[in-house]
């Protein structure tokens, strides 16, 4: 199922920040909420607005690194869930070949926002975890906690 990204919020809770992205699915109004750390969240939302802060933070490294070899990141599919645990195809071109990576939605998802690559989602794992949207109005989007 084609996916983009529909938000990166955040929730104050009695140990901290918790962060959640959601992906909306083309064609359906619930999205699917994904828990994430609040530096990964910092990050996806980083990578969607472009912001260049100077010096390249992880996944910018991993992507100028990748880039450097002659990779490109040509899609990120959520494929499963493990345990409570959302699992991530990483797709990556090389010059040699394609190569599929096992890596965190957070991660993945940070690459994409970086780069407009494809996101998907299993139709299962969507079924599965599938939320409505309003249910997380009221969280803040990340960017007004990170301003």
């Amino acid at each position: 199922m084609d996916a983009h990204i529909d938000g990166v919020r955040v929730a104050e809770t009695p140990t901290g920040l918790a962060a959640v992205v959601l992906l909306g699915v083309d064609e359906h109004e619930d999205v699917l909420p994904i828990f994430i750390g609040v530096e990964e969240a910092t990050s996806i939302a980083r990578g969607q607005d472009a912001t260049d802060i100077g010096r390249p933070l992880t996944h910018d490294l991993m992507l100028d690194v990748m880039e450097e070899l002659g990779g490109r990141v040509e899609r990120v599919v959520v494929s499963g869930l493990d345990e409570d645990t959302y699992v991530a195809d990483l797709h990556i071109e090389t010059p040699r070949t394609e190569a599929v990576v096992d890596a965190r939605p957070s991660d993945s998802l940070a690459l994409a926002a970086r780069t407009n690559a494809d996101i998907e989602i299993e139709e299962g794992v969507f079924e599965a975890g599938r939320e409505a949207p309003e249910e997380y109005d009221d969280l803040d989007d990340v960017r007004e906690v990170m301003a």
